[in-house]
């Protein structure tokens, strides 16, 4: 059997030429960026030229704003909480329901300790406006969190826009760009954004590894307490591999990503179109175009995600119900009811995450097992309902 994979927002491969890049350094090249020998101070090296690659790619106009850790998780933790407890004249921060658990569960954290925390609706396609940040900002505003674009919708919002919103209130802003990084242009310095949390096994790279950038002048409070690692910002022996395969990643990405974002939106397009004109009850989530090139999040009425993606697997075809993070949970998508979406048809919502080796011969096959699937699972929703209908025996 084939396999057919089509998750690439959970995750990715780690492709040969970042395999290689990590290579020497689990072996030959294995001293701790710690030690003053030649074989610490080569990783040391090695570790300096990754942050200054990652600086440029991001727009960051000193390398030493780059902070690596162990992934998106930890630096929108390090982010949202070391903010708020480095703030010293508010307890207020503004979000969004869209976000993910990252964001969303840091901030819930911090409700339990005293912060108030405002979420804000998106529209009917999942998008944040700059003018509702504004009238959400308070005088004890301390920072504003608002994601680059959607991990289960797709949806980009206007990030620059919504920075500068927050800056003219003189608010920190930061921006979970997990999904974006190496897909979308990023301008840090640009885009008037304070912090930016991005994740290497998004694009490729591997997992575990990933960067907070903090623009020069913040400085929120460090979670991890140590050793004097990252300038004494976030304590804990450096993962020279992963995070020279990361840089490796992220510059291969931006180099690739004008030609392979056509390439994707093209197979996107084509994909969307002929799953709507095959199978009858199919609604598009999220932005008809203001959208992640590979996204797909699509509604199949009577056709409950759980057993849709079972059937699917079973047909050597991997895609999701939303977030990787939340799977197996039995609840419907977070976003999805934050959007307007009727719970019942959240639960029948499908995402596709299309990435560089997916071509339109395997969307076309996952279109076909799309059509026997939904005759399969609607007529057994219709005679299960019928069954329900039927006046019992006197």
């Amino acid at each position: 059997m084939n396999k057919i994979y089509m998750d690439h927002a959970a995750t990715t491969y780690v492709k040969d030429a970042v395999m290689d890049a990590m290579q020497p350094f689990f072996k030959q090249r294995f001293g701790n960026p710690s030690s003053v020998y030649e074989s610490g101070r080569e990783a040391k090296a090695s570790i300096e030229a990754a942050r200054g690659t990652i600086a440029g790619l991001l727009g960051a106009r000193n390398k030493n704003e780059i902070f690596f850790t162990s992934g998106g998780t930890e630096s929108n933790n390090w982010a949202i909480k070391g903010t708020a407890l480095a703030a010293g004249r508010g307890k207020h921060i503004v979000t969004t329901q869209i976000e993910h658990h990252a964001v969303l569960n840091p901030c819930e954290y911090l409700e339990k300790h005293g912060y108030e925390v405002t979420y804000l609706a998106p529209d009917r396609y999942g998008m944040i406006s700059p003018a509702q940040v504004s009238e959400a900002i308070r005088e004890d505003t301390v920072l504003v969190s608002v994601m680059y674009a959607n991990n289960e919708v797709g949806t980009v919002n206007p990030v620059a826009e919504i920075g500068r919103a927050a800056h003219q209130k003189g608010v920190l802003f930061h921006t979970d760009a997990v999904q974006a990084a190496g897909v979308l242009p990023i301008d840090v310095a640009g885009m008037n954004i304070d912090f930016l949390s991005i994740s290497a096994h998004k694009f490729y790279g591997p997992k575990g590894i990933g960067v907070l950038y903090v623009r020069k002048g913040v400085h929120p409070e460090s979670m991890l307490q140590g050793g004097g690692q990252e300038r004494k910002q976030r304590a804990g022996t450096e993962n020279v591999p992963l995070i020279v395969g990361m840089a490796e990643a992220l510059q291969i990405a931006c180099k690739n990503a004008d030609r392979e974002n056509q390439r994707l939106v093209t197979l996107r397009d084509y994909m969307i179109g002929e799953i709507r004109s095959k199978i009858p009850g199919v609604h598009l989530n999220g932005h008809p175009y203001l959208r992640l090139p590979g996204n797909i999040n699509m509604t199949f009425e009577s056709m409950d995600a759980q057993s849709s993606l079972i059937n699917l697997d079973l047909a050597g075809i991997a895609c999701s119900s939303g977030s990787a993070c939340s799977s197996g949970s039995v609840d419907p998508s977070h976003v999805l009811i934050a959007m307007g979406t009727d719970p019942h048809f959240a639960r029948c919502a499908l995402r596709f995450s299309l990435g560089h080796c997916n071509t339109q011969e395997e969307a076309d096959a996952v279109v076909d097992e799309l059509i026997r699937i939904s005759k399969r699972l609607r007529t057994e929703t219709d005679l299960f309902a019928r069954k329900k209908e039927a006046p019992k025996n006197v």
